[in-house]
């Protein structure tokens, strides 16, 4: 009896256009490309490049849409190895894709939003900032691992369970980095801390579990 092998097609084209727009993002700018491959070990390109942040920067932007699609192929993979759901359709991904950017875009937004409602634009846009590469530094992670789980030949829940853990690690490192920086206003305005943890932090992601794992 042969084997069927399953077709890998549709997550190939995806992986070439993730590859595309890390490329146009080196080629946009080729020495921060060079600095925000070193994000963890050295603060460098959070002092250099924070200060020339815009709202709309054609760097931030490539590496979001990597981050976009790789993070979907990566919930499409999960689903299909936990909960035996198969999302490998150009329909299903595109449903996801779209959500989970907007879920990313929506949120911002709302931080941008309380930042000028508390008058707190320049805070706000620092740390929006260091979140945001942070999470771009986790897609461009996922590129390889999104490319490991597909072309291996078993996963493993070992397997997947390592990978989400080393993301998670890297997140949660992010995050830490980010209020370590602000720790000073954060101990002054400790219970407006807990609360935004709670309402911006917590709370969407766990809507966005219910939204993929429970549904």
């Amino acid at each position: 009896m042969i084997r069927e092998v399953p077709s890998n097609e549709l997550f190939t084209i995806l992986l070439v256009t993730c590859l595309l727009m890390v490329a146009a993002a080196k080629l946009v700018s080729s020495n921060r490309f060079s600095d925000f491959i070193y994000v963890f070990t050295n603060s460098k390109y959070l002092n250099i490049y924070s200060r020339e942040q815009k709202f709309l920067d054609k760097f931030d932007a490539l590496l979001f849409v990597n981050l976009i699609i790789s993070a979907s192929i990566f919930a499409v993979l999960a689903l299909k190895f936990f909960n035996g759901v198969d999302y490998t359709s150009i329909n299903a991904l595109f449903k996801i894709t779209v959500g989970l950017g907007s879920f990313f875009l929506i949120k911002v937004l709302i931080e941008r939003l309380i930042g000028s409602l508390f008058e707190i634009d320049s805070l706000i846009d620092a740390y929006l900032f260091q979140k945001i590469t942070y999470k771009n530094y986790l897609g461009l992670l996922l590129l390889p691992i999104n490319a490991f789980l597909i072309y291996s030949f078993k996963s493993s829940a070992m397997l997947f369970n390592i990978m989400l853990g080393l993301l998670f690690l890297v997140n949660i490192t992010g995050l830490i980095t980010s209020f370590k920086r602000h720790q000073s206003l954060i101990k002054n305005n400790f219970f407006y801390f807990i609360l935004y943890l709670c309402a911006l932090e917590i709370a969407p992601y766990i809507i966005l579990y219910k939204v993929f794992i429970l549904n």
